[in-house]
């Protein structure tokens, strides 16, 4: 049994003791987290609550929170240099930056040198044990070289992503700014708490609005 399934395992023993959200489900909604997109993948089904008259697919939010703590946890197993978080979309720099300033691990951001998992002659070369990803379709590059490598990956994906070669899924709205600032920002305490450097009921220093990345006005 590997190190994700005994960290979903142990979650969903708790889950009858777990009655209370990570956070409040009006922060959850506010966020947007629950929104999905008008497509929906075979595997991403199972995270589907309902599906709106205009064909939007809406994610349950429960099964978010759960999959959030079974990452948190399995997560919080490796050396915080050994994790490696990943995001091509300009979304998701400042959440992943801000995830990794307080868990950490390495970040990855913009555009990813092709090799920078499999090639040791390279200046960019990082050797993560495990890998954790923004968006599937745009973060393929790490997939595809984790998956050459063997290193585990845990991925946020909405509900019109193929999550081939990705061993833990976090089902969220990972395109909107918001959503992903508070993922990343749930996501950072609970690793914090799994690792006994929070309380159970300790919150970070900082809002999630802190993780959020700001849209850049033109002149």
């Amino acid at each position: 049994m590997g190190l994700a399934e005994n960290a979903q395992n142990s979650v969903q023993e708790q889950q009858q003791q777990v009655i209370e959200l990570l956070a409040p489900l009006e922060l959850y909604l506010s966020a947007g987290v629950h929104i999905g997109t008008h497509i929906c993948t075979s595997y991403m089904k199972k995270f589907v609550y309902r599906v709106r008259p205009d064909g939007l697919y809406i994610l349950d939010i429960r099964k978010v929170d759960e999959r959030i703590r079974i990452a948190a946890k399995f997560l919080a197993q490796f050396p915080p240099d050994k994790i490696v978080a990943v995001s091509v979309r300009q979304y998701g720099w400042k959440p992943v930056q801000k995830f990794c300033h307080y868990v950490g691990c390495k970040y990855i951001t913009g555009r990813m040198l092709p090799g920078t998992f499999t090639n040791p002659m390279l200046d960019t070369y990082v050797e993560p044990e495990v890998v954790l990803v923004t968006d599937p379709r745009a973060d393929n590059q790490a997939i595809d070289e984790a998956a050459r490598m063997g290193i585990p990956v845990v991925a946020l994906a909405d509900t019109d992503n193929r999550v081939e070669n990705v061993d833990l899924v976090i089902p969220c709205n990972n395109k909107g700014r918001r959503s992903l600032a508070l993922i990343y920002w749930i996501l950072a305490r609970q690793v914090l708490r799994e690792r006994g450097q929070l309380a159970p009921d300790q919150d970070l220093p900082e809002p999630p609005e802190a993780f959020e990345m700001k849209l850049q006005r033109r002149a």
